[in-house]
């Protein structure tokens, strides 16, 4: 078997699901619209899928516990971090492996010999030239041509005052700039710049999870003498941080510790799944459409492009699903989850769709670390749902873990955000929760036309109830 532990951990897992589902490869893989080889390759542990939606959908299809699912997504983070380390190992080698491109010009190397410009022979006098001629003891004419030296003109005395009216410029160019840097320096380091404070502001907190921790002071008074009173965010940003971004977790505004005098980047990453489904009928949008101009349900791993076209919003409830993972090897504690309200109103007076099929039953457990968020509370808590711990929790690079949060909301039209708190040694910050960098958005739905899809019409039905 190939790859890496954690591949080979996932592997086994998977293939473990398809053999208890007593489908073959070929049934799967036309189910899951990929071909068998491909199929093959991941239940053998030769290649890892890049996104987690193929193992949901193959997990499902075999019909994994909720437990079961929740540990394919744990193995599957493992296996796809090891496959990306495996891979930059593999660039690093190739790079360091590659020959050193020779210089456009050759220059000589200390010790060897170059060979010295051929000097110029004495010039030869042209024949339409004539030259003195003289007595000689040869044969022939008894005259022989004699070459005798031109006299060079005299080039008059030579200018020594350009090079040293030259030195003398330079000098003095290099005292003007030590004299300027010398006034901008004390200006730098006192802070006296309002433009240069904010630009160290900015570089400790940015889009890509740049957090705090807390210094010594040795480490601040490093700080302050440097030259460069700001660090611009495409150099202070950790590479590790990039998919941060993109999942819609940031740092905190006023994630600042000791002042801001030091930053450091966030240990942990969050990815957030907004328009995840803790089963087809549970989930219902509200979308501001006619029945009729609404397209079929969306499978899960399809709706958020569902809800963007259509601008729709979680209806009556939210779920999310939040995989929290380390960067490193170091410990990291998950402290607290806090609810955040930017903007509470009315509901939305839109039709509701529902997204499982009439007369399709719809099942589901209720997986470990799940919370429960009242959005209609005048200060929304994140509790955890009964029987279940609470946090704190603790997750490294090879220890991470998935949350699932249900915000309801049945009298207001709500537009949140979570934050998470962590504490990691002596280093300790908060990590903004969102939707892409956008609230969350949720609203009641009390009252509205409800419908659901019916297969055998091909078209939204008014839903009937359970």
């Amino acid at each position: 078997m190939a790859g890496p532990e954690e591949t080979a951990d996932f592997a086994a897992l998977i293939r473990e699901l398809k053999d208890r589902s007593g489908l073959s490869y070929g049934v799967l893989a036309k189910r899951l619209h990929m071909s068998t080889s491909t199929l093959h390759r991941y239940c053998n542990g030769d290649a890892v899928p890049t996104e987690y939606a193929p193992v949901e959908r193959f997990a499902r299809l075999c019909k994994a516990t909720p437990d079961e699912l929740v540990e394919a997504h744990r193995r599957w983070i493992l296996a796809d971090g090891a496959r990306q380390r495996e891979r930059k190992a593999a660039a690093g080698t190739a790079t360091a492996a590659t020959p050193a491109t020779p210089a456009a010009t050759a220059t000589a190397e200390p010790g060897t010999s170059t060979p010295a410009p051929a000097t110029p022979s004495a010039p030869t006098p042209s024949p339409s030239t004539p030259t003195p001629t003289g007595t000689g003891t040869g044969t022939g004419t008894g005259t022989e041509p004699t070459t005798t030296p031109i006299p060079t003109p005299n080039p008059g005395p030579r200018n020594t005052n350009r090079p040293r009216r030259r030195t003398t410029l330079l000098a003095a160019t290099a005292v003007a700039i030590v004299v300027a840097a010398t006034a901008l320096v004390p200006r730098l380091v006192s802070g006296g710049d309002n433009n240069g404070d904010r630009k160290q502001e900015a570089g400790s907190v940015t889009s890509t999870g740049n957090g705090t921790s807390s210094a010594s002071p040795s480490s601040k008074a490093k700080a302050t003498s440097s030259p460069s009173p700001s660090t611009s965010p495409s150099d202070s940003a950790n590479p590790a941080k990039s998919a941060t971004a993109k999942t819609g977790a940031s740092a905190a505004p006023g994630d600042k510790a000791d002042g801001g005098a030091a930053t450091a980047a966030v240990p942990l990453t969050v990815t957030s799944r907004p328009y995840a489904w803790e089963s087809p009928c549970s989930q219902t949008y509200l979308v501001d459409e006619d029945a009729g101009k609404v397209p079929p349900p969306p499978t899960e791993q399809d709706a958020p492009s569902w809800v963007s076209a259509l601008g729709a919003v979680s209806a009556d409830s939210q779920y999310l699903e939040l995989t929290v993972q380390g960067t490193g090897q170091e410990t990291v504690v998950l402290q607290s989850l806090n609810v955040r309200v930017v903007q509470s109103g009315s509901p939305l007076a839109w039709n509701a769709y529902t997204m499982g099929y009439v007369g399709v039953g719809c099942g589901g457990g209720v997986p470990t670390h799940s919370f429960d968020v009242g959005l209609d509370a005048t200060r929304p808590v994140a509790t955890p749902k009964a029987g279940q711990t609470g946090l704190p929790y603790k997750v490294s690079e090879s220890d991470p873990e998935v949350l699932y949060v249900t915000a309801a909301a049945a009298s207001h039209d709500v537009r949140w955000y979570l934050e998470l708190a962590w504490t990691s040694g002596t280093r300790h910050g908060v990590l903004r929760i969102d939707d892409q960098g956008k609230p969350f958005h949720t609203s009641g739905m009390s009252g509205r036309p409800r419908y659901g899809y019916s297969l055998d019409d091909s078209a939204w039905v008014p839903h009937q109830a359970d």
